[in-house]
């Protein structure tokens, strides 16, 4: 044998050599037992998505498990096995919903569109209407054959009819006496007594049979197993028209594929309708169309100076805290740098809720007690409700920049300042040209995330002011303080008008705002770090 044949044999009994002692070390066998329950729930859930026919989801699904099971059972793929569940986790928890969300935002999904056009028309065609003209007529539970039965009798003519679900009402001969069916013949009529002890009640009332061959009679059904009444489908469906007939008023309804509803000649529309694509609907109703564009755009515009005025008023007054207790000259400096982070140990939300007690109109501490019983509408007012909001949120959030500043100037080298002192520099010019661009560099990115934060800080405004006041007149309950995650939590939950299609593209936006202004923000922190 040859000496590359020799090497190759010795590498393949090493192969096989590995391979057998993996297989009895206990770690195999635990990797192979979590791997049969992930198989097991992976075939769970193509199993259900086949049933559901959802075939995008089955696809997924059988790749997701073909890929775990070649990793963790391949001895090429090592790195993978460690990239693989973050991989997993991201796809699941942010490129999936984030593609989700962006599919929504081109549909009408939202209440009244939350099905399919199948499942409408069953539902529509399973709202029943009593026939008009038609009285009550007595009846009877009978049993036969086919199981039970009602049979009823014309008060007026004595004619006795008797049908079950199958088989819809026919004349049969009978005794009607006293108000009440004693004999059906080919039938045994059945009391209250008998029901009950046969446990049949439920069936009885729930029992429906036809009136007539033609489905447009309605069909009897009874409550209380005394009087019978008929009842016909609120609408009748054509399919092959497509449209949907009132058959109480006979007004006709067509099918509306474009906004996913039946309407009639007037526009007037059923509800509920199904989910359809709109396209750029939804964005173009953010920004151009309807009543909600104009407070949209005001939404946005304020989101923006929210966070912008948040983060530069909060870093502002730490950074100038933490360089005044910084300085090692002062006296219980400690005890005042704890008191300083108390707001921020405090709960946000409880913050925001004892604020809003203060700044009561009629009963706040601060009209009460501080301003002697003026009445300040600070929360009632539009202009005063942001005010309020910026002022909260700057108690609130100055303890987080003055740790972060304060632990930035505790790490920059003594002798950059011991050198500025011998130069000459005045303190102020020191901290502005020496520790601010130091600090900067550190708590940029802190800065950027403190911004994407504020820009999406939706406990402080609905906690604080609930976005209001409300704008009058609009379709969705918005106000003037709202920015634009607390609008999009408003349209996405609005009382018997969420819009999740709406919400979705306002999502869309929220995304895409905050995506750009992190990567500029990232792009100026390499601009600093040159310095």
């Amino acid at each position: 044998m040859s000496e590359p044949a020799k090497a190759a044999e010795k590498k393949k009994e090493a192969r096989t050599a590995s391979h057998a002692s993996e297989v009895t070390r206990p770690g195999f066998f635990v990797k192979l037992i979590l791997m049969m329950l992930i198989d097991a729930l992976g075939l769970y859930g193509m199993f259900t998505a086949y049933l559901v026919k959802s075939w995008a989801v089955l696809a997924v699904l059988a790749v997701l498990i073909f890929a775990l099971n070649w990793v963790y059972f391949s001895k090429r793929m090592i790195p993978a096995k460690y990239l693989v569940p973050g991989m997993v986790f991201l796809l699941i928890y942010q490129v999936f919903v984030m593609g989700y969300t962006g599919y929504v935002s081109f549909t009408n999904y939202g209440d009244g569109h939350n099905s399919t056009k199948a499942d409408v028309i069953r539902g529509l065609q399973s709202q029943e209407i009593r026939v008009p003209d038609v009285k009550d007529v007595p009846v009877a539970i009978v049993k036969g054959d086919s199981g039970l039965g009602l049979a009823i009798v014309d008060p007026e003519t004595g004619v006795i009819q008797v049908g079950d679900k199958d088989t819809p009402m026919h004349e049969v001969s009978g005794t009607y006496a006293a108000g009440m069916l004693s004999m059906v013949d080919g039938y045994t009529v059945l009391t209250i007594t008998d029901l009950v002890q046969g446990n049949m009640q439920t069936e009885a009332t729930t029992l429906r049979v036809p009136a007539s061959a033609d489905v447009n009679d309605g069909v009897y059904k009874t409550d209380d197993a005394v009087k019978a009444y008929r009842i016909k489908p609120r609408y009748a469906y054509d399919e092959a028209a497509d449209t949907l007939t009132d058959t109480e008023t006979g007004t006709v309804y067509t099918a509306d594929n474009k906004i996913g509803a039946f309407v009639d000649t007037d526009g007037n529309q059923i509800k509920p309708g199904w989910r359809v694509f709109v396209g750029f609907d939804n964005y173009m109703n953010m920004f151009a169309r309807g009543d909600l564009a104009g407070p949209f755009l005001k939404a946005l515009l304020w989101s923006f100076v929210f966070a912008a005025v948040s983060v530069l008023s909060t870093f502002a007054l730490g950074l100038i805290l933490a360089l005044v207790f910084a300085d090692k000259r002062i006296k219980g400096r400690k005890i005042y740098q704890s008191l300083m982070i108390l707001p921020y140990a405090f709960p946000a939300f409880l913050a925001a809720l004892v604020w809003k007690g203060m700044l009561n109109t009629d009963f706040g501490f601060i009209n009460k007690v501080l301003l002697f019983g003026t009445r300040i509408e600070w929360l009632e007012n539009g202009l005063l409700a942001k005010l309020s909001i910026l002022g909260v949120n700057l108690w609130l959030g100055f303890p987080y920049m003055f740790l972060v500043c304060l632990g930035a100037l505790q790490s920059l080298p003594g002798d950059v300042e011991e050198a500025a002192k011998i130069d000459g520099a005045s303190g102020l010019r020191t901290v502005w040209s020496i520790k601010l661009p130091l600090v900067l560099q550190s708590t940029v990115p802190l800065l950027i995330a403190s911004f994407a934060f504020n820009f999406n800080n939706f406990s402080l405004i609905y906690m604080l002011t609930g976005g209001g006041p409300n704008y009058p007149g609009l379709s969705y309950p918005v106000g003037e303080s709202d920015i634009l995650i607390s609008m999009v939590y408003k349209i996405a939950l609005a009382d018997k008008s969420a819009d999740y299609g709406l919400a979705s593209a306002m999502s869309i936006v929220i995304f895409i705002v905050v995506g750009v202004i992190a990567w500029l923000g990232f792009r100026q922190t390499k601009t600093l770090e040159e310095l």
